[in-house]
């Protein structure tokens, strides 16, 4: 019931933005929904096309610093589509998931890759297309949701399947790993702050983990040893010295990276990680567990995803900064002068090889340069920039669109116009709990399918239309 109550509330939001959608808005595109096994999923998807531009600004289209009228001139200028190299097969991008395994398969039917054939999590196929097509998941996989478990195991059923996958990182991906990994790292000033630095937001995965493997011992892990045995853990004086910084961390952290980020950038990393030393053993509490709780959650989860054998090893393996194909730079947050310029000079592998190589070396280095902020940004004054000199580069670099998730919104996925760079951003706020925070009702799907013959799609259960884009139709800069 419910459910139902649900899908007639966002039934209620959808006919209301196609009221907004006046007729003037609407493009004949024979566009057919390819959905197969939709009969399993419960969020709504569309079955009309709409022409991605003309939709109602905010909700399809913004540029930077500037009005309306001024993006069709943007749009002109920077969209040759001469210029535009396509993939040369489907590509499926799908983003920000936070721990809903439903919402990532109602995303799966919608992007027509995947049939769903029964109830149960395994119960899917490939379809014909989706054997050929590459799925790129946009990050952060971690927090929010019901399950993270769940979550990873699909994906790994995906993957098994034989579907093409890439796995990007988002930044609760970024930070949970960051702090599993410093405590495997010899403890330093400019490190030792990272477990603590997750905060409350990690609390229910490890809860998640106490009750799936603690209590099941090996059965469940996925990895060559016995628990609790070798898993001993020490008295809540001992824990508490594993996962908090030293006394007057925050003054040696200040002092040891002076030559290293702003002043600015300093007090606002030691307010916070001050402020979450404070509350982390209350925020605990409030999930039910011990100091000692966290640190059992904590090394079992270093041996599920650090260790060679473990259960979700696979997982950290594949994980990548970006990944390029033809025009088009997919990344979960965005980009900057710097890494741009590294993009031109060394190309994307060069990226990602610094990304595995900081991740296990240099946390401090990874979080807070720049591809920390490739994967953190928001193109806020305390990110690293973007200037016109660095989209000069990306285009240099053949990069003609930044695809991304990490900024959520409300209906759909929308264009944004930034430094004249075409940003895809596909965030579309599909986890139930996000949903519940922010007011958005009914269950959530979204993907963006990139097509070879020229064309952008982008179907959300929060719009009433498919979105569709298309350089080669000089009517989308008329507005």
């Amino acid at each position: 019931m419910t459910g139902k109550l649900e899908n007639q509330s966002q039934n209620i939001k959808i006919n209301k933005v196609k009221q907004e959608n006046t007729l003037k808005y609407t493009h004949p595109y024979q566009i057919t929904a390819n959905y197969h096994g939709k009969k399993w999923i419960k969020p709504f998807l569309p079955d009309k096309a709409q022409n991605w531009i003309l939709g109602p600004y905010h909700q399809s289209i913004k540029k930077d610093l500037s009005t309306t009228q001024s993006i069709s001139k943007s749009l002109q200028k920077h969209l040759e589509y001469d210029s535009w190299e396509w993939p040369h097969r489907v590509c499926y991008f799908i983003s920000d998931m936070h721990a809903d395994a439903d919402a990532f398969l109602a995303s799966l039917v919608a992007s027509g890759g995947v049939k769903k054939t029964g109830p149960k999590d395994n119960d899917f196929k490939l379809t014909k297309e989706g054997k050929k097509a590459q799925f790129i998941l946009g990050g952060d996989y971690f927090d929010k949701g019901p399950g993270t478990i769940r979550l990873l195991r699909l994906i790994k059923s995906l993957i098994d399947k034989h579907a093409h996958v890439t796995l990007l990182t988002g930044n609760h991906d970024l930070r949970t790993l960051a702090g599993i990994n410093s405590l495997a790292q010899k403890k330093n000033e400019l490190n030792e702050h990272f477990f603590i630095r997750m905060g409350k937001k990690p609390l229910p995965f490890f809860k998640e983990i106490i009750n799936q493997y603690h209590q099941h011992g090996k059965r469940h892990t996925g990895c060559d040893f016995k628990m609790p045995e070798d898993l001993d853990v020490p008295g809540k004086k001992n824990c508490l010295y594993k996962i908090y910084p030293k006394p007057n961390w925050d003054k040696h952290f200040s002092e040891a990276a002076a030559k290293k980020i702003s002043d600015e950038a300093i007090k606002r990393e030691t307010d916070r990680t001050l402020y979450k030393i404070k509350h982390f053993q209350s925020w605990c509490k409030e999930h039910q567990l011990s100091i000692q709780d966290i640190v059992l959650a904590s090394k079992i989860v270093k041996k599920l995803f650090l260790h060679r054998n473990g259960e979700f090893h696979w997982f950290v393996k594949r994980l990548q900064l970006s990944h390029q194909i033809g025009s088009f730079f997919f990344v979960h947050a965005g980009i900057d002068d710097i890494a741009a310029k590294q993009l031109r000079s060394d190309g994307i592998k060069s990226l990602n090889k610094d990304f595995k190589n900081l991740i296990k070396k240099d946390l401090f280095n990874l979080y807070y340069g720049p591809i920390g902020n490739m994967i953190r940004t928001k193109y806020r004054k305390s990110d690293f920039r973007l200037t016109d000199k660095g989209v000069l580069m990306l285009r240099n670099s053949g990069v003609n669109a930044i695809v991304h998730g990490h900024r959520n919104l409300h209906y759909g996925q929308r264009i944004m116009i930034r430094k004249g760079m075409v940003n895809f951003e596909c965030d579309s706020s599909m986890d139930i709990n996000t949903r519940k925070k922010e007011g958005v009702s009914g269950y959530g799907a979204s993907v963006t399918i990139i097509r070879p013959e020229k064309k952008i799609l982008g179907i959300s259960s929060d719009y009433p239309y498919i979105k569709v884009f298309e350089p080669r139709h000089n009517q989308v800069f008329k507005r």
